[in-house]
């Protein structure tokens, strides 16, 4: 276990889940680790990018490109796009592609996925901001493209349940239900304190003053 919750893990309410939420979670860990959607040439930099957004750099590591993987291979798309932009699995095609060619621009043809991590980081930053340009960036609107893939990476990590376990999150409440409501301390039978009681958001404050 790691994270704020070392000592938690929501496996120990899995007694209280019904068939079909158990049968749900399952699937979740036991998600396939050949690709279908991504070709071979695209799975690198898929993997590399997806790992720097969530800052996953060892094992074990949140099948956050598997699960993408799987969400376009099956057409489940999230209903709505951009009017300004294409289909959303282009959007990924093309987002891959745009970070190939500007890492090849700027690092002597090297693919996105052989850059060391500070250089991943900068492209990245740049993507984030809408400040890349290659042949397939010039397709997409390009803080667009960025909103799209980042949405599809955090929606796959925060599905899965070592996820939860990493931010304490009690995982599904039916039919369990909630028994603490209403602004209080007192945490919930399932629950467990965090390693820490400082304030996440007041501390990366701090850190970036």
């Amino acid at each position: 276990m790691i994270g704020r919750y070392p000592d938690y893990d929501v496996f120990d309410a899995s007694a209280t889940w019904d068939p079909a939420t158990a049968a749900v979670i399952a699937e979740r860990m036991d998600v396939p680790t050949k690709l279908s959607f991504f070709t071979a040439d695209e799975q690198p930099t898929l993997r590399a990018f997806c790992d720097l957004a969530v800052a996953q750099d060892a094992e074990p590591r949140i099948p956050v490109a598997e699960l993408i993987d799987q969400k376009l291979a099956a057409g489940r798309l999230d209903g709505y796009q951009y009017a300004d932009m294409p289909d959303d699995r282009d959007t990924w095609h093309l987002t891959l592609a745009g970070l190939d060619e500007v890492a090849a621009d700027g690092h002597a043809g090297a693919r996105f996925a052989a850059l060391n991590l500070p250089a991943q980081e900068a492209i990245v930053e740049a993507l984030s901001k809408g400040k890349l340009a290659s042949s397939s960036f010039d397709r997409v609107k390009v803080t667009r493209a960025w909103s799209v893939c980042m949405r599809m990476i955090l929606a796959a990590f925060y599905s899965h349940p070592w996820a939860w376990n990493e931010i304490g999150f009690g995982g599904p409440a039916y039919p369990r239900g909630f028994m603490r409501l209403g602004p209080t301390s007192t945490l919930e039978p399932f629950e467990r304190p965090g390693a820490t009681a400082e304030d996440p958001v007041r501390v990366v404050r701090k850190g970036q003053a």
